[in-house]
Formats: structure tokens, sequence, C-alpha cells
């Protein structure tokens, strides 16, 4: 089992940035895929990044490539996504996402590839 706890989220104007971390541990942690979804009220819950964590293969969704990052520190078992120039459009709540399967690139966008999920925080972005 995997336990994902998310952190980083907050209230920032139009044009700033944030930092969410994603802290995994388990007594079996190896997940081969880890990423950031996320969900505003009364949407569905939406891809935002993707890395693999063996080789730091990293994938975005459109509407965020180029202003959001996602990276991996393979010795404190965490996933981070740094997220700059953000917009009102970006406010939702971020959820940490990881599984252990092997998927292909087009399965990375998908909610149902991932098995493990965080409890959520919460980003709004002011105009």
């Amino acid at each position: 089992q995997v336990q994902l706890v998310d952190s980083g989220g907050g209230l920032v104007q139009a044009g700033g940035s944030l930092r969410l971390s994603c802290a995994a541990s388990g007594s079996t942690f190896s997940s081969n895929i880890m990423g950031w979804f996320r969900q505003a009220p009364g949407n569905q819950r939406d891809f935002v990044a993707a890395i693999r964590w063996s080789s730091g293969y990293t994938f975005y969704a459109d509407s965020v490539n180029r202003r959001f990052t996602i990276s991996r520190d393979n010795a404190k078992n965490t996933v981070y996504l740094q997220m700059n120039s953000l917009r009102p459009e970006d406010t939702a709540m971020y959820y940490c996402a990881a599984t252990n399967r092997g998927l292909l690139l087009s399965q990375w966008v998908l909610r149902t590839s991932y098995d493990y999920w965080g409890q959520g925080t919460q980003v709004t972005v002011s105009s």
C-alpha cells in the first residue's frame, strides 16, 4: 500500500507562483508513474502533469505546458509541481496520484490509470 500526502496549496494572485509537494510512503513504495490532477467545483478531475519515476520523463496537459514543471526527489520519495504564471482558471483542488503499473503514454492522462491518491491541496488564484 502506498500513502500520498500532498501539500503546498494556497491563495496567490494571478501571475504568481506556488510549489506543490507530494510525499509518498509505504512499505513497498515503488511507483512507476506519479502525477498531478486537478478538480474545480462542478468539473471532473483533469490531468495536469506526470513523471516516470525511473527516468524522469515528463508529460503535461496543454493548458499548463511551459508554465508548470513536475519533478521528483528520489531520496525523499517526493514529487513536486512548480506552478508559475498562475491564472484564475488554475483554481482547483490539486491531487497527487501514483501507480505501480506500466502505462502507455496515452494512459498517463486517465484518472483510472492511477491506484493511489493524495487527499488534495487547494490552489486559489485571484484576478
